[in-house]
């Protein structure tokens, strides 16, 4: 992980995990990255070796993505969630639930921008069914994952930007 000093993850009250990011780019093209699949299908991948071959995303409130990662062995990871809330540029809110749950229920992101003098600040806080599967997920090493995908993003954004 390359930006490991700007990502900053912490369980907080009983079932929530908080994260934080700083992305050198406008808000606007961080959000284009969370909700655009051609965006997606290039940095949210996690370890080497894992590709999105599914990824779409019917952004309104009601709305339905699906992701469905496949490693180098053929293995396969699906997720999908519904749209809560969206505020363009701003604030996504939608839950979230894998085909092979690998942590007990659904769990529910809230994904907050902010510009912080032209760089954004990401606030991510996922809200799981009961502290156990929270713990899970902690424990899962998690965040290796989250980081190297953040990495992709942060130089998908980098080369946007030239």
């Amino acid at each position: 992980m390359r930006n490991k000093d700007t990502l900053k993850i912490s369980p907080t009250g009983d079932r929530e995990l908080v994260i934080t990011r700083l992305f050198d780019a406008p808000h606007e093209m961080v959000f284009d990255a969370f909700t655009k699949p051609p965006l997606l299908k290039k940095w949210l991948l996690g370890p080497p070796g894992w590709t999105m071959p599914t990824c779409t995303v019917d952004l309104k409130v009601g709305g339905i993505y699906r992701y469905v990662w496949r490693n180098d062995e053929g293995e396969e990871l699906g997720v999908q969630g519904t749209f809560k809330e969206i505020i363009r540029s701003v604030k996504l809110v939608h839950t979230e639930k894998f085909d092979e749950a690998w942590y007990p229920g659904e769990s529910v992101l809230t994904t907050t921008l902010s510009n912080k003098s032209g760089k954004t600040l990401l606030t991510g806080t996922i809200v799981y069914e009961s502290k156990e599967a929270r713990d899970m997920v902690v424990a899962s090493g998690m965040e290796e994952g989250v980081g190297l995908s953040y990495d992709n993003l942060e130089e998908i954004l980098r080369k946007s930007q030239h």
